[in-house]
């Protein structure tokens, strides 16, 4: 096999990968974990379904790789301490707006024990350390990080999954105005 084969294969599985990655976020985002599926993210994709499964090998294991999620966390060292929880409610309000994948890790971490994985796994490795940056005391940051994601989390559930409409009549700056203050709370106030 040359070279020149070799890289044309490569950028033939690059592609592949792409096109079954896109039509995933998309399926998974418009039909949820439990509806999508394989024939339907490889018919998307303009694919054979068994080549869905030779790059992912599962449902499961494609999500996790569909959505492998940064939410781009601002670094809170240099935001004034009394404009944190402001910040953080205003960067995933942002967040929720612009990227429909969040809407889909959502609904499947609801529902199934992947989503749930993948949702627990973007907590650990996302939000911990920024609640590190600010929580005063190290042994609190696990639970007052499970509270402001609680907060963000039921949000979002509200505005962009339930579609609730008092939920969505609000505008931007009602909701920095009322979670600013609760999210701020649970990440820098002193113990109850």
């Amino acid at each position: 096999m040359t070279a020149s084969t070799k890289t044309s294969q490569a950028r033939r599985s690059d592609a592949t990968r792409t096109a079954i990655l896109q039509a995933a976020r998309e399926r998974f985002a418009a039909d949820g974990y439990e509806r999508a599926t394989i024939r339907a993210i490889a018919r998307d994709a303009r694919i054979d379904p068994s080549m869905v499964m030779r790059y992912y090998g599962s449902k499961e294991s494609l999500f996790a790789a569909a959505v492998a999620l940064d939410l781009r966390l601002p670094d809170l060292t240099g935001v004034p301490r009394d404009e944190v929880g402001r910040t953080l409610v205003g960067h995933f309000l942002g967040l929720w707006e612009e990227n429909e994948e969040l809407t889909a890790v959502l609904r499947v971490g609801a529902t199934n024990p992947a989503g749930a994985e993948r949702m627990q796994g973007i907590f650990r490795e996302q939000l911990l350390p920024v609640a590190r940056q600010v929580c005063p005391d190290p042994e609190q940051v696990p639970a007052r990080a499970a509270l402001c994601a609680a907060q963000l989390l039921g949000l979002a559930l509200t505005r962009y999954v339930l579609r609730l409409p008092a939920a969505r009549e609000l505008t931007r700056e009602e909701l920095l105005a009322w979670l600013g203050p609760t999210v701020q709370r649970y990440l820098t106030a002193p113990n109850p």
